[in-house]
């Protein structure tokens, strides 16, 4: 590309900022381009355009990255110094190819803000959609732009893709069925603790499947990132410097919700939450801890400040974590409690924990608050709750063993068990078993 087109195409690049936000269609995307190109060149050829769009759509040298075949899950661009990916399978790993100037770097940037969804208040910060459904943060330095790229799959992963990677068993993925579903009449507000990376959200975009088809849900949301495809009743809300995530947290109560799940839960919008949660609006959502003990600490101290006495509202807490076996990173279910009370602090009842001494699943032991509760609701033995668990951990372990473990088939298999129990398990193999507590 000559002299002159490139300085039209950073002018064309400046011009355009967030305008691919929302356009799927390349030829939309081909159009937006070429009517900027026009306004700022009016003899510009169409072949010309073309070979800008092309340019303008090259997000090399990440292209290759970004692969949906891949093992990788965040790409990082430290200025011109190199570029890092981490590697699910191998952890950090420095990669050939880099930005071999500012102003190729620059340029790189620009094209990533056709997609960038907010900015911070000095224009130094943004966030980015990008087309392949990641996420990018950028950040400007004294050295340069510093991109970070959590890549996102198109296709999220399911419940039984994270029994397959060994995140958890059956019996921990019926147990979230149970908590998620709540047999219809009480699902379980319910935190999923763990540090940055640990899988928060990928194991709440899985519960997804579990959810029923008339439940509606509020997503709210820092950047877009749980996958709701699963499930149609969906609002997806995302924060702004005009409308923060306690507003929307706030704001969510008056869309009649039945359940209200919040990306991340940080600050004072914790008691919102648990406000919401107090007067029977379900919420479920995610929170940088390390352990069940440590999910209660932040949420009783600054930023968060709940009041101890309301925090007993919140029926389960799981923590995930990047546990090292052999050497490498694999994500794990630590840990499962249920809140049982307050006497001097808030107890808990530890119903799972991992041993890290063999690096072998403990096994899970029953529920004991939750498991009372819908006892209680439906006016049924707590074996009757229990069995039914196990018959829900048999039907995850028949659709292991199909042709589709995707989270579309999981869905579609959890649905045809809400509306004909008997017709699923007799599809699934398992005509000998017969649902315990029928809602």
């Amino acid at each position: 590309m000559n002299n002159r087109m490139q300085s039209l195409e950073d002018m064309v690049l400046n011009h355009l900022f967030g305008k691919f936000v929302g356009v799927s269609e390349e030829n939309s995307k081909e159009e937006i381009v070429f009517a900027a190109a026009r306004k700022l060149s009016p003899t510009i050829t169409l072949e010309e355009v073309r070979e800008m769009y092309k340019d303008i759509t090259d997000l090399s040298p990440i292209s290759d990255f970004l692969d949906e075949s891949n093992t990788i899950e965040d790409i990082m661009v430290n200025n011109t110094g190199g570029i890092y990916v981490y590697d699910s399978k191998k952890g950090y790993v420095k990669v050939d190819g880099n930005f071999k100037s500012i102003e190729d770097l620059n340029r790189f940037v620009s094209k990533l803000k056709l997609y960038a969804t907010n900015t911070s208040a000095n224009g130094n910060i943004l966030d980015v959609h990008m087309p392949s459904g990641s996420r990018a943060n950028v950040i400007s330095s004294p050295l340069g732009y510093d991109v970070t790229i959590r890549n996102f799959k198109s296709k999220p992963i399911s419940i039984l893709d994270l029994i397959n990677y060994g995140t958890l068993d059956y019996k921990i993925a019926a147990r979230f069925w149970l908590y998620t579903d709540g047999l219809k009449v009480r699902p379980a507000n319910l935190l999923i603790g763990g540090i940055p990376a640990a899988g928060k959200t990928t194991l709440l975009n899985a519960m997804f499947s579990f959810f029923r088809p008339d439940q509606r849900v509020v997503t709210i949301e820092e950047t877009y990132e749980l996958n709701t495809e699963m499930h149609s009743n969906t609002v997806k809300l995302e924060t702004s410097p005009d409308m923060p995530m306690v507003e929307l947290v706030k704001n969510a109560l008056r869309m009649r919700p039945d359940l209200i799940i919040i990306g991340e839960v940080r600050g004072s919008e914790a008691n919102d939450m648990l406000a919401a949660m107090n007067v029977g609006k379900i919420s479920m959502g995610t929170i940088h801890a390390s352990s069940s003990r440590d999910i209660i600490t932040r949420l009783e101290h600054f930023p968060m400040g709940v009041p101890r006495d309301i925090l007993p509202i919140i029926d389960a807490l799981v923590v995930v974590s990047a546990v090292y076996i052999n050497g490498m990173p694999q994500r794990k279910v630590i840990q499962i409690s249920e809140i049982s009370g307050i006497e001097t602090q808030v107890l808990l009842s530890d119903i799972y924990k991992f041993d890290y001494r063999t690096h072998q699943s403990a096994p899970i032991l029953p529920s004991v608050q939750y498991r009372d509760l819908l006892s209680r609701i439906l006016g049924v033995s707590p074996t009757d709750i229990l069995a039914e668990e196990a018959v829900r951990a048999k039907i995850l372990e028949q659709i292991n063993r199909s042709a589709k473990r995707d989270m579309s088939a999981v869905s579609e298999a959890v649905q045809e068990y809400y509306d004909n129990p008997e017709a699923l398990l007799k599809k699934v193999g398992l005509p000998q078993l017969s649902p315990v507590v029928k809602v």
